[in-house]
């Protein structure tokens, strides 16, 4: 019942490439970063909480990180080298670069496990905000598989920096790999080493490239898809733009330790790289699943999520990330495939004055039921009601209560009943003609979907989720024949 699998990029020439695999990817997973071990440099390692080794298990673990501020005073306890430029009063001073880089190598090495070596005039990467780009990532790429969470993959970083610090985040919580690009001697040069301290030259590649090349380097790299691409790109269209924007602020954000104009500045600023990024995907296509960017302007979003709009573009994602009570970084992405990403992936920007910018909605809600009512009933219902359609693929699961469908087309309307009792003779009609049915058309998936029972204390719910597809009246459609037929089992909304 899966998806169209697509193939993994191996990197050409190496041990372990192929399907579903990058260099070498898994078999030094516990070595890539010290997960779980002792901290070089760090006393009385053994007061932390154990990380976990990459994988889905990990995934709580990560994601608490960074729910509350980091604690300034706890941090100087487990590393001197932090103790020694914190103030008297505990607090970090983010108007000195040497402060937040040491804040940066700090986070990494405590919470991943990973060494840095950063150079004084290049940007140093807040992990908090990087860290969300990639929980946000991982959930774009699980929720738009049929497959489990949690599979091998691997991405492209536009503009690694000298930190690489998204392959390094991105491998050390996942079995990924990674090709990393820059444009600047400097940053390769740091970068190489990153990858070298944390032991992952066989999971991320660095490829240098020109500011005219292509942003994709596939056919370059001798890769035929990745599955994701992701990257930071500069914000300003001049150095004067970045001048002027840094003399507005009353003291530089924790993002801010240095930065060159090669990594700030680009033509255009952000909407002219990621609009870049967009036209080579009008011929890439689905050679990767998602295309994707973090941006530092919401108006940047806005124009963004129009260009998608008049280029045909329907399956897409935005979101927002918010580290302390002013910083805001917003994600975009977008693919050519038909697998949609979850509601809170695709949509996760509450405010209504921003539902202009949403993609369109990929839950319903069925069904509303007391709690008194009991759960049996429904889903008995429900396989009654969906097992008697004519699907592709119909597969309940009862230990998660959900169940996952397929269909080449609105098998449950009367004028689909009419068509098949055409089809039954060998014919169906086509205009003012008649021709056999082919097999191709009719295996074709249009619409998968899933529909799932949550119980809890005060209500039974039943929602429908758009899993797959391009056309979303015929997800309306499934939805509003399967509320009419479960209305009579709970109070229906």
């Amino acid at each position: 019942m899966a998806e169209k699998k697509r193939k993994a990029p191996g990197w050409p020439g190496e041990a372990g490439s192929g399907a579903g695999t990058g260099p070498g990817i898994g078999a030094n997973v516990q070595a890539a970063a010290p997960l779980g071990g002792p901290q070089a440099g760090l006393p009385n390692p053994g007061a932390q909480p154990r990380r976990p080794a990459p994988g889905v298990h990990a995934d709580g673990y990560f994601r608490r990180l960074y729910s509350a501020e980091p604690d300034f005073k706890q941090l100087a306890k487990q590393d001197p080298r932090f103790a020694a430029v914190l103030q008297d009063n505990g607090q970090l001073d983010f108007s000195d670069p040497a402060a937040t880089m040491q804040l940066t190598k700090t986070l990494l090495q405590i919470d991943f496990g990973l060494k840095l070596e950063l150079p004084h005039d290049r940007l140093c990467p807040p992990v908090p905000n990087r860290h969300n780009y990639i929980l946000w990532l991982k959930d774009l790429m699980d929720t738009t598989s049929y497959e489990p969470p949690g599979r091998k993959l691997c991405g492209l970083d536009v503009g690694t920096g000298a930190s690489c610090i998204y392959p390094l985040l991105g491998t050390v919580q996942r079995p990924w790999c990674f090709l990393a690009t820059d444009i600047d001697a400097q940053n390769l040069d740091y970068a190489k080493r990153n990858i070298q301290l944390n032991g992952l030259e066989d999971r991320i590649r660095l490829l240098e490239r020109k500011p005219e090349d292509p942003l994709v380097p596939l056919d370059e790299s001798g890769v035929q898809s990745i599955d994701f691409v992701m990257m930071n790109p500069p914000f300003y269209t001049s150095e004067d733009e970045m001048l002027s924007s840094a003399r507005k602020k009353s003291r530089p954000p924790m993002s801010a330790c240095t930065g060159a104009p090669v990594e700030m500045v680009c033509e255009g600023g952000e909407v002219g790289h990621v609009g870049r990024l967009l036209r080579e995907s009008l011929v890439l296509r689905d050679r990767i699943q998602w295309y994707t960017s973090m941006l530092g302007k919401l108006t940047s979003l806005e124009v963004l999520v129009e260009q998608l709009r008049e280029n045909g573009i329907d399956n897409y994602a935005v979101t927002e990330f918010v580290q302390g009570n002013k910083t805001r970084r917003w994600a975009l992405g977008w693919s050519f495939g038909p697998m949609r990403p979850a509601e809170r992936v695709a949509r996760g920007m509450k405010a209504n004055i921003w539902k202009k910018m949403l993609p369109r909605s990929v839950t319903m809600e069925l069904l509303v039921s007391p709690p008194d009512k009991p759960v049996g009933p429904v889903v008995a219902r429900i396989n009654d009601v969906v097992g008697s359609l004519e699907l592709l693929s119909w597969t309940w699961e009862p230990e998660a209560a959900r169940g996952l469908g397929r269909t080449r087309e609105n098998v449950w309307s009367r004028s689909w009943r009419r068509k098949k009792l055409r089809e039954q003779l060998g014919e169906r009609e086509t205009g003012d003609h008649t021709v056999m049915a082919t097999e191709s058309e009719s295996e074709e998936c249009r619409l998968g979907f899933e529909i799932a029972v949550a119980v809890n204390r005060t209500e039974t719910r039943v929602s429908l989720q758009w899993r797959e597809g391009h056309d979303p009246l015929l997800f309306e459609s499934l939805g509003g024949y399967l509320r009419g037929k479960m209305k009579d089992i709970g109070i229906d909304k």
